[in-house]
């Protein structure tokens, strides 16, 4: 089966617009939501509404930090993001509010685990940044193949022989056999608010079959995604940094 795997939409209509088109010209069959379809972005209730709607035809959708936060105003955040929370929160309704509310964690289907953030404590949010944390995650998995968002910046680990982990910055479109003997941890960028420099949304196509990762970036319209965010009121970095891809 041939999965497209995305996270962190981050209520960028436009970028998630895209994503999901590139997923459905490549033949993608299931699609996994690895959370934050919210918060930054000038459309949470669009995308909530969206998501929902490919929960219900059969996608995987998982909670992400920012999707927990709507419900949660406990939660800090750093300034700009809380600003961004505020906002957010008033523009779901109830419906959507209650399907953020009642998404899980993480997933397992067949030899893969998706989750949002390092799967040793998914509740926690913690990055996977460097080696030290995909080793902490790996961990924590008992499947050979595990995906996650919440860092934003496309990244590839696995174990290499004797156990060490390595990383790998994959090359967008290059096909990466995920060899049986290894363990791996794939980290999605992010498709609504990248942060490696490239401006370009990101997600992933898994051929289960093969065990055939591909990272994938598909452009999409930033300037209307960035003037929705400043008509709305949120901070101008917000729609600055989507040009930067930063």
């Amino acid at each position: 089966m041939l999965l497209a795997v995305l996270s962190d939409i981050h209520a960028n209509r436009e970028a998630f617009e895209a994503v999901l088109a590139a997923a459905e010209s490549a033949g993608a069959e299931r699609l996994m939501l690895l959370g934050d379809i919210v918060g930054y972005g000038a459309d949470p209730e669009w995308c909530a509404e969206r998501a929902m709607a490919l929960a219900e035809a059969g996608a995987i959708v998982l909670r992400g930090n920012h999707d927990d936060a709507v419900g949660n105003p406990s939660v800090s955040m750093n300034p700009t993001a809380t600003i961004a929370l505020e906002w957010t929160r008033r523009q779901l309704g109830g419906r959507t509010r209650a399907f953020l509310a009642a998404l899980p964690f993480k997933a397992r289907e067949g030899d893969c685990l998706f989750v949002h953030a390092d799967a040793s404590a998914p509740a926690d949010w913690n990055y996977v940044l460097d080696t030290g944390d995909a080793e902490q995650h790996l961990a924590a998995c008992t499947t050979p193949v595990s995906f996650c968002g919440h860092v934003h910046k496309p990244a590839l680990y696995c174990t290499a022989p004797g156990g060490k982990v390595t990383h790998f910055c994959p090359v967008a479109a290059t096909p990466v056999p995920l060899l049986p003997q290894r363990r791996w941890l794939a980290v999605m960028g992010a498709v609504g608010q990248p942060r490696d420099g490239n401006p370009a949304a990101a997600f992933a196509l898994y051929d289960t079959a093969s065990a055939t990762l591909r990272f994938l970036r598909v452009a999409y319209d930033v300037e209307k995604a960035a003037d929705k965010i400043r008509a709305a009121g949120l901070p101008a970095s917000l729609a600055d940094r989507l040009f930067r891809g930063r």
